[in-house]
């Protein structure tokens, strides 16, 4: 874990990179407690292949999300069967990340668990949500998603018309 470092963000936490990563490196295991049932206080949980949940120990447990992420998450399958591996989770990079980039990935929660998303990509979707589950989001958080395209229309720019000038022939 001497290619990262933890520092404050705008949203908690994060996890950056200490030197130049190159594509698809394995960076770690997540480590943790591996949980039977989601706990009330933590929204750190990630899910196995089994089914059960890891509550993950830092500091890849201070990965934040974004909707362009730079790493994912994967599992290790047997080749020869196609089956899951072991339940145990890693990360990799998904491109090259530079000196003092913060590591991200995509959180994809179901529609019904989504939060407003703040990690400013120009690919923001504007909810941590799975792509897939965008379009459940109206029935899923009525309340939450009616504010939301409130707030959209609120924010986006006016477009300023103004009439070309005449010109008169003199």
């Amino acid at each position: 874990m001497r290619k990262i470092r933890i520092e404050d963000t705008p949203v908690g936490k994060g996890v950056f990179a200490e030197r130049k990563l190159g594509e698809d490196v394995v960076l770690g295991e997540i480590f943790g407690e591996i949980l039977d049932d989601h706990p009330e206080d933590s929204s750190y949980c990630m899910e196995l292949q089994s089914g059960r949940l890891l509550e993950p120990e830092p500091p890849l447990r201070f990965v934040n999300h974004s909707c362009e992420p730079n790493c994912e998450l994967f599992y290790w399958v047997d080749e020869e069967s196609d089956e899951p591996g072991e339940d145990r989770l890693w990360l990799q990079t998904l491109r090259k990340i530079e000196p003092g980039e913060e590591l991200t990935i995509d959180y994809c929660w179901p529609a019904d668990a989504a939060i407003r998303c703040r990690c400013q990509s120009s690919a923001c979707r504007g909810w941590i949500v799975d792509p897939d589950e965008f379009d459940q989001l109206a029935t899923s958080q009525p309340d939450a998603w009616a504010a939301y395209l409130t707030e959209s229309r609120s924010a986006a720019p006016r477009q300023r018309t103004r009439r070309a000038g005449r010109k008169t022939a003199e």
